[in-house]
């Protein structure tokens, strides 16, 4: 269904929501008559009262009557004062005062009522507010309006609190008006029919509204069905509401058919729930008390195909098949209407539409059981039992969430043995101990902490125990011996007295926390209202006539798909597998854009990224390709080549695309984003894309917009127009595209699109490949998205009177609130919002300390995070607050988190009004001075760049990134400041990459070089700009620092070689046994000093680290970052001018040592890594030339990982793979016209190519056979240290390796040899 009419349909649903609550509630809106103060004293009833005078027909309102009031015998937390209504009322308000002219008054009381007195339920002001507030004084009215109204005819006040230098003291006024309602009573085997006109209903409309109370947990309250299959059904479940709509035309699978919603918890409560349902086509509402679900049901076709009538409180019709189970209502239904016609009124009248099966009655039954509620772990229930009876017996039925706790403990009597059941890890465990004798235990049930009543018994009688857990015989102890077992005189449920029976009762596990009913103790049935008032037995901590019980999983806080678990007192969220960690699985474990994983220092790769942060949204994989800025790549489905042969107007060829993440998701991204682009190639041939005589489209594509695209390339939507159209490069100039000049041949119009509003594609339509020889072809690149413009969004804050405003900040249940700041000022508020009560603050509070302030009801609460450090160091820090129902958190840098518990049933929803105030306060005061960057609101990015142009005293932007995130450019790069955000230079590393931490290594094979010339003679190096130009001739070198890696298995090897015009140099070889040698001549009439280091053989194929710093005459060598040594030079403490720096052979004659020249003449062959030379790095100045660089490369060099495995094919590259790959832009058309052809086409190709590379294999190794020959023959001739070589040459020109080759000869300079 389209957006407009799922809007119509909405508000349509919204309105019947809004005229039905008058049916529902069965009154008008007036509702607030007093209704205490015309009751007779009948009517008014107690726990206790302290006199005649302080009774309870004394508790009226403003009344002055006895003693002024209501007071209790004793205060204690066991007193109650009741009202009698007389019947069932709607009550809207309650007020109370304390008593007239006293000391007595109540701080704060529950609020309960009930149908018949009994069975009582408290009344809750949000999920998790019990009590009320009460009174300061004795004569102040303290009011409170109920929403939602109570409906019922008994209330009881309980206080919890009192005045502590006075007593219970209490004066009521209770406000309503009159309910009518129309109920009926089904008994489980009843249910009754109604068949309706079929003219007057419409197929696809359907309003129910009822009512129900029941003690049973299963049983069908409506069901309607077609004869196809089609039905709807509301049915209990295990105390759950389930609404079930089935869509038997559908043609799907039972699971994506049938539409299963399920809607509250402990339904079986004997209190009144009320339910409606609104169903128009597929959208349903689908409301439960307070509780709320919209949805669309499953299936293809709007109307259900339902028969013309429908059954309340089971199944009646036995042809109908369901797939559920079939049990009937046993309960009370009220007010029952469907599509307003009032169901139960004509039942009374004995309406033909009506057809009832069974016992049906129109008066609600009351309940006979009275349950008791366990509210502590110190609660029990103490019971008379007849001492010495041959038998000990005990049932009971049980609710809880607990996994452990007593059930029941009694004493034996004559053999002084106990009798202990308790629940332990949701099962139950009897434990039988007599003296002398090894304890017998027995194990039943399981699960039974899931909230459901669960019936228990156990007799011990005649030498025999026996134990069933829900009527089902569970263990059997078939002897107990030849003794028998004697009762004892008291039975402790739930727990036992501190000070009695020292600890034979005491568990591990604590007392029972949970409800009770039909308690029996020696098969006679214990009547607890007796317990109540003191007469039978004695209790603790308990609530007498109540089950207190209630979901804390409902409504569910566990956001993201977390599993709620829940104990008595509190839940638990498991987060596994979602993404996301906190108390309530609120903060995301992932960043949200691949820029923020960059400032992290990440390089390229996989990750998942969160791009809404807490919000809705969930994580997704993406590729960050980690450059100067960080690239996000999104991949999809359709990144292949998809040809099309035949598509025509009326038979259009559709390609759809998907992606590995939702149109959500991608939306979000792609809005973070400071670029996007997606690049789209549509190949043609006598395929156009638009009719030239009407200027139709024949192909388009689709965005996430929906809408039609004729544009195939630029930022701007241009209609009809191609990138060639947009640079005029069309190869017919009379058209905007390629493809529309309509050729016999194949071309392209490719292009990147780059509208972010448009992106990304998701569909691409053909019409014009049905003509003969028409043939097209498209590819679509994946989503390219640039930066993160909420990543470094950021504001200063110049005065303390400054601030920004937003609109008010909505976190109600959860609340997480992120941002980076810094400053140099001692104090100031980052962030404030106010409520009428409540409200949030983030302020710095002191150079060290950061602290968070809320109030969500309960009282002003903070909690802070103290550093070690100051925080106004002019740095960026990065603050995260969040409050949940569970707990208040605060989180600075990676300091510790410091965290704050929610009281134990508090408020738990933060209620705001007013606006947002960033960098100050309302009263501007406080202020903060400084800079805040990349504000978050549950996970929602405040543009704080945009409010700040249009605010005084505020500028936007932000600088001085470096001071912060500098220590990211390792390796030597510098940082560099930028508008929004930071580089790093690695123009002066040996490393490339965002962060200069990508080594540059190279593969030398024999006989190659790299030469960095710092100078060819003095006059160039003083006019030169290069890094070499820093060493001119007339510069004496004092220092220099040497870092490089290599790895290789060849002895001796020259790893690197510096001259100097002067004939000093330093070497650094392999010597024949494998040691590492260092050789310093500084000074030419001089030997060189040689620096040894022969520990273990070098040349191992390991990656070994060389670091070498001299500082004058003072050299300090460092290798593996385990071995070190100084050394003090003899033969100089200066170079002087420099001439060139060598890596592998030496082809130049050198007036070297026999060992620096034995070295030189076999080179070097490995892997050289991250070689710098000082501020000069030569082997990335050969590999990756940013301008022309003073750089020989000679032989085979190619660029390697050197931390390759041992044994692996050292030429080989380190390959990652990027979907950049995928997107480039190709050049040539023809190779994608070869791409597309036949087969047989392609089949020969391959062939030829094939040919063609094994004549060059074959030319070439003839030609290194006949250099190697010659280079034999040179060798042969040469004496002394004269250095000769041959080596091959590869030249990379317009992006074609050609191969030429060379032979020079060398010796001494003096020797006067030229080369040839």
């Amino acid at each position: 269904m389209g957006s407009v009419a799922g809007a119509v349909l909405n508000t349509l649903l919204l309105l019947a929501t809004q005229n039905w609550s008058r049916v529902v509630a069965g009154n008008s809106y007036d509702c607030d008559e007093p209704l205490v103060s015309a009751l007779p004293q009948t009517s008014f009833s107690s726990s206790s009262e302290l006199s005649s005078s302080h009774g309870p027909g004394f508790a009226r309102l403003n009344r002055r009557d006895g003693a002024g009031g209501w007071s209790p015998l004793v205060s204690n937390k066991y007193q109650w004062l009741q009202i009698d209504l007389g019947e069932r009322m709607e009550i809207t308000a309650v007020a109370t005062q304390g008593g007239y002219g006293s000391s007595d008054w109540v701080i704060s009381y529950l609020l309960m009522f009930s149908d018949s007195g009994r069975n009582w339920k408290q009344y809750r002001q949000e999920d998790s507010i019990w009590g009320f507030s009460g009174n300061a004084n004795a004569d102040s009215v303290v009011s409170y309006r109920l929403q939602p109204s109570i409906k019922a005819r008994f209330l009881r006040f309980i206080p919890l609190e009192w005045n502590p230098r006075g007593r219970i003291g209490m004066r009521i006024e209770v406000f309503g008006c009159a309910y009518k309602s129309e109920v009926v009573d089904l008994d489980g085997r009843s249910s009754f029919l109604y068949r309706f006109n079929q003219k007057s209903m419409n197929p696809i409309k359907d309003i129910i509204a009822l009512k129900f109370k029941t003690m049973q947990s299963d049983g069908i309250l409506l069901h309607r069905e077609g004869q196809n299959g089609d039905h709807v059904t509301l049915e209990l479940r295990r105390g759950k509401l389930f609404l079930l709509i089935y869509s038997g035309e559908a043609k799907l699978p039972l699971t994506q058919a049938l539409t299963s919603v399920p809607l509250g918890s402990l339904l079986d409560d004997e209190h009144w729930h009320s339910v409606l349902i609104q169903r128009w086509g597929r959208h349903v509402n689908f409301s439960l008390d307070e509780h709320k679900h919209r949805f669309h049901s499953q299936g293809d076709f709007d109307p259900l195909h339902l028969d013309h009538e429908i059954s309340f409180g089971g199944i009646p019709a036995p042809g109908k098949s369901v797939s559920f189970s079939q049990k009937n209502f046993h309960g009370c239904l009220e007010n029952l209407y469907y599509n307003g016609v009032d169901i139960i009124d004509l039942a009374k009248q004995h309406k033909p539409q009506i057809i009832t099966m069974g016992n049906v009655s129109f008066s609600c039954s009351q309940p006979q059981s009275v349950p008791v509620t366990f509210l502590s772990s110190r609660s029990y229930l103490a019971l008379p039992g007849t001492s010495g009876e041959g038998e000990v017996s005990a049932s009971f039925q049980f609710r809880t969430w607990n996994k452990a706790g007593l059930l029941l403990f009694s004493e034996l009597q004559l053999v002084s043995g106990s009798l202990l059941l308790c629940l332990q890890d949701g099962k139950l465990k009897l434990n039988l101990y007599q003296p002398g004798k090894l304890p017998i235990d027995i194990t039943a049930g399981a699960g039974l902490n899931d909230g459901q009543w669960h019936s228990v018994s156990l007799s011990a009688k005649r030498n025999h125990l026996t134990l069933k857990v829900d009527s089902q015989v569970a263990a059997v102890a078939p002897s107990l011996g030849p003794e028998q077992i004697y009762s004892g005189d008291t039975y402790y449920f739930g727990g036992s007295p501190d000070n009695s029976l020292e600890s034979k009762c005491k568990t591990p596990f604590g007392g029972f926390q949970g409800c009770m009913r039909l308690i029996s103790v020696s098969n006679k049935v214990v009547d607890l209202i007796s317990v109540q008032q003191g007469a039978l037995g004695n209790f603790s901590d308990l609530q007498i006539d109540s089950c207190g019980i209630t979901d804390r999983c409902l409504p569910n806080y566990c956001e993201h798909g977390g599993e709620c678990s829940q104990s008595w007192n509190t839940f638990h969220c498991s987060c596994a597998h979602t993404g996301y960690r906190g108390a309530t699985c609120h903060n995301a474990i992932y960043e949200q854009s691949c820029e923020a994983y960059k400032h992290r220092g990440n390089a390229s790769g996989f990750y998942y990224i969160d791009s809404d942060g807490s919000g809705p949204l969930g994580p997704f994989l993406v590729y960050c390709n980690m450059t100067e800025t960080a690239w996000t790549i999104i991949q999809h489905n359709g990144s292949d080549l998809t040809r099309v042969k035949s598509a025509s107007p009326e038979n259009p060829h559709a390609g759809f695309f998907e992606y590995v993440a939702s149109m959500e998701q991608l939306q979000a991204t792609i809005n973070h984003a400071d670029y996007c682009e997606q690049e789209l190639t549509y190949y043609c041939k006598k395929s156009r894309l638009v009719n030239k005589q009407d200027g139709t489209p024949l192909s388009w594509w689709i965005g996430r917009t929906n809408e039609t695209q004729t544009y195939w390339g630029g930022s701007l939507p241009d209609p009809q127009r191609c990138t060639c159209g947009l640079e005029g490069t069309c190869i017919d100039s009379q058209y905007y595209c390629n493809c529309d000049a309509d050729r016999n041949e194949w071309t392209n119009d490719t292009g990147f699109l780059s509208y972010k509003e448009h992106l990304p594609v998701t569909q691409i339509v053909i019409t014009d490949a049905g003509r003969q020889y028409s043939e097209a072809a498209y590819k679509l690149g994946p989503l390219l998205c640039q930066g993160d413009r909420s990543f470094w969004s950021s504001a200063s804050f110049n005065t303390e009177a400054s601030y920004l405003h937003f609109p008010t900040f909505h976190g109600e249940a959860s609340a997480d609130v992120s941002f980076f700041f810094k400053t140099t000022a001692s104090s100031g508020v980052f962030l404030e919002n106010l409520g009428i009560t409540d409200f949030i603050r983030i302020e710095l509070r002191s150079p060290a300390e950061v602290t968070f302030s809320f109030d969500v009801g309960n009282g002003p609460l903070e909690i802070s995070v103290q550093s070690p450090g100051h925080f106004n160091d002019n740095q960026w820090h990065h603050v995260r607050v969040e409050r949940n129902t569970k707990e208040a958190s605060i989180q600075v840098d990676q300091l510790s988190q410091k965290i704050q518990p929610a009281p134990a049933d508090g408020h738990v929803l933060l209620q705001l009004n007013s606006q947002l105030f960033v960098g100050g306060t309302a009263t501007r005061q406080r202020g903060f001075l400084g800079c805040i960057r990349s504000l978050q609101l549950n996970g929602m990015t405040l543009d704080l760049e945009e409010r700040a142009k249009v605010t005084p005293g505020v500028q936007p932007g932000c600088r001085g990134h470096c001071s912060s995130y500098g220590k990211l450019c390792h390796n030597g790069g510098k940082c560099r400041e930028k508008p929004s955000g930071f580089s790093c230079d690695c123009s002066v590393s040996a490393y490339a990459g965002p962060f200069c931490s990508d080594e540059i290594s190279a593969y030398f094979g024999y006989g190659s070089s790299v030469i960095y010339n710092f100078q060819e003679n003095y006059a160039l190096s003083k006019n030169s700009s290069s890094h070499a130009a820093s060493f001119h001739g007339d510069m004496k070198l004092g220092r220099e620092m040497i870092k490089f890696s290599f790895r290789t298995t060849r002895t001796p090897s020259l790893l690197l070689y510096m001259s100097s015009f002067y004939k000093e140099y330093l070497s650094v070889i392999i010597a024949k046994n494998g040691s590492l040698q260092i050789r310093y001549k500084l000074n030419r009439s001089q030997d060189p000093d040689v620096i040894s280091f022969d520990f273990k053989n070098m040349a191992d194929g390991q990656l070994h680290h060389i670091k070498i710093n001299r500082q004058e005459g003072v050299i300090f060598v460092e290798i593996d970052e385990n071995a070190s040594r100084q050394v003090h030079l003899s033969s100089g403490t200066e170079f002087s001018a420099v001439k060139s720096l060598v890596l592998g052979r030496i082809f130049e004659p050198s007036d070297v040592d026999q060992e620096t020249a034995l070295a030189g003449t076999q080179g070097f062959t490995g892997c050289l890594s991250a070689v710098q030379f000082s501020h000069v790095a030569p082997l990335k100045a050969a590999l990756h030339p940013s301008h022309p660089e003073p750089v020989t490369v000679t032989g085979h060099v190619t660029e390697s990982s050197c931390a390759a495995q041992t044994g692996a094919d050292p030429t080989s590259r380190e390959r990652t793979h990027l979907f950049a790959d995928h997107s480039g832009t190709i050049d040539d058309k023809e190779p994608i016209a070869n791409a597309i052809k036949s087969d047989s086409a392609v089949i020969g190709g391959l062939i030829a190519l094939v040919i063609f590379i094994l004549l060059c294999i074959t030319a070439i190794a003839v030609r290194i056979y006949q250099q190697k020959r010659l280079y034999k023959g040179n060798e042969a001739k040469s004496s002394g240290i004269n250095l000769i070589g041959s080596w091959t040459v590869v030249q990379f020109m317009d992006g074609e390796a050609s191969l030429s080759s060379a032979v020079y000869t060398a010796r001494e300079h003096d020797t006067g040899i030229e080369a040839h």
